[in-house]
């Protein structure tokens, strides 16, 4: 099976570290660009990547900054709030020359990734959700939200359990020790990495970001597919699919015995979903 390679990026200031796989036998559709959400990292799309190399799909999956091997750097220099991230992933989209991609996002950081899309549709082949925030409203689950209180945020952001923890908490499986082990190692390295996430959850205003989100798609045309982990704990499938109908090219999967993480949950189902969508010919 084809790997993923490991790469860094300088974009400004900031350091992004990110995975890419070039197929074999590429075919003749444009990138796709894979995010992550909170507490992970480009790793999870780790069994995502070959699945899209097998059928020639060019595939890229960054650590968002603030998380894995990307930059942390200090409040002063990066606020941790959706401008910030936006920006940030403009500079990013930009600095590696992708013209058009189709774009996967997952997760409460996903939130920046289909603002991103709402912002430039020019750019998106096809958009893909999975487990991230929609309208008409969400929330972050209260054990991630103590991650930003004072005090008690200091503390539990510097615990490199909170990555058992969150990534467990979110769906029905026991993530492997392996896998674990990766997720841990930059809370193991530094403090930076607990503290960017601490801002990251502080910033996170979420009737605003459900609001823009619902404002940005009111003429998005884009094909997009919503695939739900139904046994996410934290986000409503019956949003999703509404939102999912609501679009003018709109589909929706929801996904068995898979939670709010699905791609490090069932890469299987995740990939037996978004292959065919992505492979689909323009009308």
């Amino acid at each position: 099976m084809a790997k993923s390679e490991l790469k860094d990026i300088q974009v400004g200031e900031l350091q992004w570290t990110y995975r890419e796989l070039v197929p074999d036998n590429p075919n003749n559709k444009p990138p796709v660009l894979m995010l992550h959400g909170l507490v992970s990292q480009s790793y999870s799309w780790r069994d995502i990547m070959p699945a899209l190399a097998e059928y020639g799909f060019h595939s890229i999956a960054p650590d968002w900054i603030g998380h894995g091997l990307s930059s942390k750097p200090d409040k002063r220099q990066f606020a941790y709030d959706q401008t910030s991230y936006l920006n940030a992933l403009g500079n990013y989209v930009d600095a590696l020359k992708l013209e058009r991609f189709s774009l996967v996002v997952q997760g409460f950081l996903g939130v920046t990734g289909i603002l991103y899309a709402a912002q430039n549709p020019d750019k998106i082949e096809r958009l893909i959700i999975l487990n991230a925030p929609l309208p008409p409203k969400a929330e972050l689950p209260l054990r991630v939200k103590m991650m930003g209180w004072p005090f008690v945020g200091d503390m539990m952001t510097q615990d490199p359990l909170l990555v058992d923890r969150t990534l467990e908490g979110g769906g029905p499986y026991q993530v492997a020790d392996d896998d674990l082990d990766v997720y841990r190692r930059p809370f193991l390295k530094s403090s930076d990495v607990g503290r960017s996430l601490m801002w990251t959850i502080r910033a996170m205003k979420m009737p605003q970001l459900t609001e823009q989100i619902a404002q940005g798609f009111t003429s998005w045309s884009r094909p997009t597919l919503v695939v739900w982990g139904t046994s996410d704990p934290w986000l409503s499938a019956d949003s999703a699919k509404a939102f999912a109908q609501g679009l003018d090219d709109g589909d929706y999967v929801g996904l068995d015995e898979v939670g709010h993480y699905a791609q490090e949950d069932w890469a299987e189902k995740v990939s037996e979903a978004i292959v065919p969508f992505l492979r689909k010919q323009e009308l």
